[in-house]
């Protein structure tokens, strides 16, 4: 079975990377060897095989939606570093839309 090879020197152009010869070269030999091995893993017949969603076992922990007690407004600002009309002040982060 004839495995494809992957242009590594075309990919880190579009993901704008800058690789030595070195690392092109060893990078493409590394991808090359996952290509092989996953060729190797086609030659099994797997059509009665379940298809698996995860490896163990996994169980929601669910309980139910019970409403409970909460802070006050003063107590939940009480820490914070700054606070200006019962809310958390931070700084600006996003950049005007103008």
């Amino acid at each position: 079975m004839d495995t494809p090879s992957i242009d590594v020197a075309y990919i880190a152009r579009l993901a704008k990377l800058a690789l030595t010869p070195e690392e092109t070269s060893r990078f493409s030999e590394d991808l090359n060897q996952v290509l092989r091995y996953v060729a190797q893993l086609e030659q099994w017949d797997t059509s009665e095989v379940e298809p698996m969603y995860h490896p163990l076992p996994v169980f929601d922990a669910v309980r139910e939606d019970i409403p409970g007690t909460s802070l006050s407004n003063s107590a939940a600002v009480a820490n914070a570093p700054a606070e200006e009309d019962g809310q958390f002040r931070v700084p600006k982060v996003v950049e005007s839309a103008h």
